[in-house]
């Protein structure tokens, strides 16, 4: 059951296609080139998350104590979204699609992590629901 839940949400994956693919992404058909490009779209999504830190970092640059939590968020989030994606992929642990698998959750983990730090970038000024 779970081996066959894994398979259907490769290939749901797979069609929709890379997220920041590039064309070579796009016709890629060996395990490798998948790896391949799932890195690469995990690495597009880490750098955009790092422009969002940074900008939420500078909006918050006055607030020591704001920015020490956002810190320590950070630094919590990055270690929750390692164990989840480990967990994720030991479906499929020491096969050729784990790390496949494994950039798919890191991806996916990265840019909902964006969205919420641009989120709090975005912020107004007296918004009770921001830091």
């Amino acid at each position: 059951m779970r081996l066959s839940l894994l398979y259907v949400s490769i290939g749901l994956l797979l069609s929709s296609g890379f997220t920041n693919a590039n064309e070579a992404c796009d016709n890629a058909s060996t395990q490798l080139a998948l790896t391949e490009c799932s890195a690469q779209a995990y690495q597009a999504a880490d750098d955009e998350l790092n422009k969002a830190y940074k900008r939420l970092v500078d909006r918050l640059e006055h607030h020591s104590a704001s920015l020490e939590k956002l810190r320590e968020a950070q630094r919590q989030w990055v270690g929750f979204r390692d164990a989840e994606c480990a967990f994720e992929s030991s479906a499929v642990e020491g096969g050729s699609a784990q790390p496949m698998i494994r950039n798919f959750c890191l991806e996916n983990l990265t840019q909902t992590r964006t969205q919420t730090l641009l989120e709090h970038a975005s912020c107004k000024e007296g918004d009770l629901s921001c830091p």
